[in-house]
């Protein structure tokens, strides 16, 4: 058997048990739903809410495996990917040197921790620094694409 079979067999299984348990939900009727809830009890969409977890997390191995399969069979892909990641790493490693860290209270009564906000700061960074790069290369092909 094909993994295309496989895949489909698989789609269609999860498929038919979301509709179950879909109909199930509609059965039971939003009221009952939102009472048993305030009491505490999530049982009628705590199978939907599993299996979407289970497909999501099926769908996340899949895409990964695929890709590092690709990437293994093309080593020029496979350089240009390990180039990328090196940048990135760069780059948030320039962003956590660049970032400091200060103890702050929050508003629940706790404190980050000096490293917690270090790293809120290394993110925050890291995304100003990738966003200025996007723009940055759409604005040059933008330009370049003009003159040409």
């Amino acid at each position: 058997m094909n993994i295309q079979k496989i895949t489909t067999i698989v789609a269609l299984v999860l498929g038919v048990l979301g509709l179950i348990f879909q109909v199930l939900i509609l059965s039971k009727g939003d009221d009952a739903i939102e009472m048993n809830s305030l009491a505490g009890d999530f049982s009628a969409v705590t199978p939907m809410i599993t299996l979407a977890i289970i497909i999501l997390a099926v769908v996340v191995l899949i895409t990964v495996v695929s890709s590092l399969a690709a990437l293994a069979s093309n080593p020029a892909k496979l350089k240009k990917a390990l180039i990328s990641i090196a940048a990135f790493v760069a780059v948030v490693l320039i962003s956590y040197l660049f970032s400091d860290g200060v103890e702050t209270p929050r508003k629940d009564g706790d404190v980050l921790s000096a490293f917690g906000s270090r790293l809120v700061g290394t993110g925050l960074r890291t995304f100003y620094i990738l966003a200025v790069i996007a723009i940055g290369s759409m604005l040059f092909s933008g330009v370049k694409r003009f003159f040409k």
